[in-house]
């Protein structure tokens, strides 16, 4: 597997100088850059060769950023596997670059799926800084382990639902689930302190650092989508819970698929 500083990144930019500024950069960091200038070119791209990251403009022709992510998101099932060869779409992280500065508009690309966005104009610097966080978080290079000579990351568990850091994956009851990496991320979290009581700004830091250029309406947004794919009533979650007035915590009074009381917690070994 590559490391966090020597991946393919997909770019897609209708803008030519401002797609030769950003392949510039981040080939000056190392990575192996692919560069696209529409929406369907994007598509196709992907399919073709599966980056490690794509970087996708929001206003672009043909089709634009919010239909590359929905599409994208939309490819995979849910993990079923139709052999179709593009199911690992639906998990490469995607940053979001947008002249749209509503927040509305913001929240609507994370809501298809976006791990994270930027508003131009934008620094270069801040871009790069992204870049590197979303890889890092994709790959799970920041997760906890069993401390010892054999050490062993930890699998977080639920009953039924796993969290694997290693394979970056989630399966409740055995199927496995679709999560970007920021929905992964904050499942993590919740998974590893269970019962623990987050408040939204301290969630949006476990998900995306201490950059304050991110509202902390993206973590209501990631929970909405959380729930829609692991409670079996999304409108009456059972789980990923609501602490009104405080936070978000996942629970373990009604563990998935599991005896009252077996709570939830972390444990050395592979996932499900």
């Amino acid at each position: 597997m590559l490391n966090a500083m020597c991946a393919f990144v997909l770019v897609a930019e209708d803008d030519e100088k401002q797609a030769e500024l950003i392949r510039r950069y981040l080939e000056h960091e190392g990575h192996t850059v692919a560069v696209v200038h529409d929406g369907r070119a994007a598509l196709d791209e992907v399919r073709r060769r599966p980056p490690d990251l794509l970087v996708l403009d929001v206003m672009m022709p043909r089709v634009d950023g919010l239909g590359v992510t929905r599409v994208l998101r939309g490819e995979g099932g849910g993990g079923s596997g139709s052999g179709s060869g593009v199911s690992s779409s639906a998990g490469i992280p995607i940053l979001m670059l947008t002249a749209r500065t509503t927040e509305d508009d913001l929240l609507l690309g994370l809501d298809l799926g976006a791990d994270d966005y930027l508003t131009k104009p934008y620094s270069p610097r801040e871009l790069m800084a992204r870049v590197r966080t979303l890889l890092r978080r994709a790959r799970g290079t920041h997760h906890p382990v069993v401390e010892g000579a054999d050490a062993v990351p930890l699998v977080l568990r639920a009953g039924g639902l796993a969290v694997d850091p290693v394979r970056h994956e989630v399966t409740v009851d055995g199927r496995l689930v679709e999560c970007t990496p920021g929905e992964f991320e904050l499942l993590a979290a919740l998974a590893a302190e269970p019962e623990r009581v987050f408040t939204r700004p301290q969630l949006l830091d476990r998900i995306h650092g201490s950059s304050g250029y991110i509202s902390v309406r993206t973590v209501d947004v990631h929970v909405l989508n959380l729930r829609k794919k692991i409670e079996e009533d999304p409108r009456r979650p059972r789980h990923l819970v609501t602490v009104f007035g405080v936070g978000y915590k996942l629970t373990s009074a009604a563990a998935f698929g599991a005896a009252p009381g077996a709570g939830l917690g972390a444990v050395a070994g592979r996932g499900a």
